[in-house]
């Protein structure tokens, strides 16, 4: 059995206690050595072997997972994040399709997510934004053409940028491009929830001068909206006085 299991964005104590478990319990493990926490290695029984897979091509991740599977071991594939989110993990699942090997998938705790709560932040603020756009900008791996930086940016939803540390004068470019003002609110989380976290805020028009002047390149989201600075927002209706629900009824 291969078990995807999610490390969470970066503190150690924030994979899930299912993944814990299967760390403790995997014969192998194939861990994102340029992304994942190696503190989470601690967690291995005394014979367990580790590949880095930074290191590894995809027929030789699969290659170990394969001689795993023959000797009747449990692997684990330790992603970043949750692994449903730029892991790359389907065309691993497909591929152990063809080759009769089962495996099951553990979620983790998303960087978007540990971002969020490094700024103590709410993505959807009743009147502000109940959506969030999760993407990155074009680079080495393409983005279809429907979902360019500027469509999406039309939306004025909250946005959550992956992957694109390197490109933010044409980010801010595209943003707004889209609708967003250059003044829209912005931050900058670096290495969310690890030790050495940063986070900053800026606006649109100033991401690129942000980063540079931390010396930001990579590790790190852009989240871009009005929910960022939380400045004006509606109370929620559910916890209102004068909201019924099946619950609670009305008081006013």
């Amino acid at each position: 059995m291969v078990h995807f299991v999610g490390a969470g964005p970066g503190a150690p104590d924030l994979i899930t206690v299912r993944g814990q478990r299967l760390l403790k319990e995997a014969d192998v493990i194939i861990y994102a050595g340029s992304l994942v926490n190696p503190q989470l290695l601690e967690e291995k029984k005394d014979g367990c072997q580790v590949h880095n897979s930074a290191k590894m091509t995809l027929e030789e991740v699969l290659a170990v997972m394969q001689e795993a599977e023959a000797e009747g071991k449990t692997t684990v594939r330790l992603h970043t994040g949750d692994p449903c989110i730029y892991g790359a993990i389907r065309e691993q699942m497909d591929a152990l399709d063809k080759l009769g090997i089962s495996y099951q998938s553990c979620p983790g705790v998303s960087a978007f997510c540990g971002a969020a709560s490094a700024l103590n932040l709410e993505y959807t603020l009743p009147d502000v934004s109940q959506s969030v756009i999760i993407t990155r900008m074009a680079g080495r791996t393409p983005v279809p053409e429907r979902e360019e930086i500027a469509l999406l940016a039309a939306h004025q939803a909250t946005m959550v940028v992956f992957l694109s540390t390197g490109m933010l004068k044409e980010l801010s470019s595209r943003l707004v491009a889209g609708g967003y003002r250059e003044d829209t609110p912005a931050a900058i989380v670096y290495k969310a929830t690890w030790e050495d976290e940063q986070t900053y805020l800026c606006t649109v028009g100033t991401l690129a001068e942000t980063a540079q002047a931390h010396q930001i390149t990579k590790t790190a989201l852009m989240i871009i909206g009005d929910a960022v600075t939380h400045s004006h927002y509606q109370r929620s209706e559910l916890y209102h006085p004068a909201f019924s629900t099946e619950f609670r009824e009305a008081s006013e």
